[in-house]
């Protein structure tokens, strides 16, 4: 196989600690705990390794980053390595007494989560109380801090109807770019899909929305639209493609092709504790086992768009199939594809959505540590 070339961006998860309990959360049913998150100095490192691999973007995710005490001094350094630095955040914890700090660090973008623009829903959904409002106050600090701001909406069958408006607020605060993330079903939202998922109209509706406001908003607004794969007819290239272009990092430091792979239970995952990154992304086996085209079968394997959508996703294929190697179900040339279907229209048919299971850490390890903590903390 041909050696990989440089990953376009590092994504952190520095923690699973976070206020929130939103119940599409991507991270992993079994969050790590504080205990277990590595250090700064290690973190530090591997900037440092992500750098000279020919990285170019650093993403600061958890969970809620702005937990961390050292958050400061990781961006400080991930920007003195040359990294392009972007601050994935819920915006609860994040006010002008710890903005401006951030900034003086090197911040270059925040992406700021929006679950709704009505605030008794956009509440509701994220399981926190008054968190709308501190939301939309945080999203205008970092425009008035001169800060490339993102808006990440995610979008499901119980705010959907709402998807103009949230184009609209986008704008008004500010917003570079709007992603229109409607939920992806593995781990706390796979659990939660017959709450969250829309009819077929429905997200039929929402193309038009975007392709409208993407033509009348060119020039203002970026606008990014992922759907939902069930009612696809061929898989997206998720993640650009099963370890061509992103390295996950857990708190713990695990290293994953992506956010959802340690739902494939066969797959061993090498930890930048023990082995460098550069090591890992070029020669780690769960980085080459769905990596490139050979390991495909049928009909993947001598499909004209194999080196288009690289297979699709392997962690729905395991949630689904049970098979991680199987043809994505999105796929129609899967036997499977109907399956997929049956399953989205049943579920997103019921008339009253059964109640969220929400995605809840202890809270008295949710919010920030003392600085007098300890640096993994």
């Amino acid at each position: 196989m041909t050696a990989p070339g440089p990953p376009l961006a590092l994504l952190a998860e520095l923690t699973h600690r976070c206020p929130l309990g939103c119940p599409y959360c991507s991270n992993p049913m079994a969050l790590e705990r504080v205990r277990d998150e590595i250090d700064t100095a290690t973190w530090q490192r591997v900037f440092d390794e992500a750098a000279a691999l020919g990285a170019l973007q650093i993403h600061f995710s958890g969970g809620e980053p702005m937990v961390r005490t050292d958050l400061v001094a990781l961006v400080a350094h991930a920007h003195a390595a040359g990294l392009y630095t972007n601050l994935i955040t819920s915006a609860v914890l994040l006010d002008e007494r710890r903005l401006e700090p951030l900034k003086e660090a090197g911040l270059d973008h925040v992406q700021i989560s929006l679950q709704d623009t009505v605030a008794e829903n956009a509440d509701r959904i994220a399981g926190y109380a008054g968190g709308h409002e501190k939301k939309l106050k945080a999203a205008r600090l970092v425009r008035s801090a001169g800060l490339a701001l993102t808006i990440n909406a995610v979008m499901h069958r119980q705010n959907l109807a709402h998807l103009p408006q949230m184009i609209a607020l986008a704008l008004e605060l500010g917003a570079g770019r709007l992603e229109v993330a409607q939920v992806q079903y593995y781990g706390w939202a796979l659990k939660n899909r017959a709450s969250l998922i829309p009819t077929r109209n429905e997200v039929s509706q929402a193309v038009a929305i975007v392709a409208e406001a993407r033509e009348r908003l060119k020039g203002r607004l970026v606008i990014d639209h992922v759907v939902p794969d069930y009612y696809a007819k061929r898989p997206k290239a998720c993640m650009g493609g099963w370890a061509r272009q992103f390295i996950n990092l857990t708190p713990s430091g695990l290293a994953l092709p992506c956010h959802a792979a340690q739902g494939i239970p066969q797959l061993r995952f090498d930890n930048v504790r023990d082995r460098p990154l550069a090591e890992i992304w070029q020669h780690s086996e769960a980085f080459e086992r769905f990596r490139g085209t050979a390991w495909m079968a049928e009909p993947c394997r001598s499909c004209e768009r194999r080196e288009i959508d690289w297979g699709g996703c392997r962690c729905q294929a395991m949630a689904i199939l049970g098979d991680a190697a199987a043809t994505d179900p999105a796929c129609a040339l899967s036997a499977e594809h109907g399956r997929l279907l049956a399953l989205a229209e049943a579920e997103s048919a019921e008339a009253v959505p059964p109640a969220f299971v929400y995605r809840r850490y202890a809270k008295a390890e949710a919010e920030p540590t003392p600085a007098s903590a300890s640096a993994s903390a």
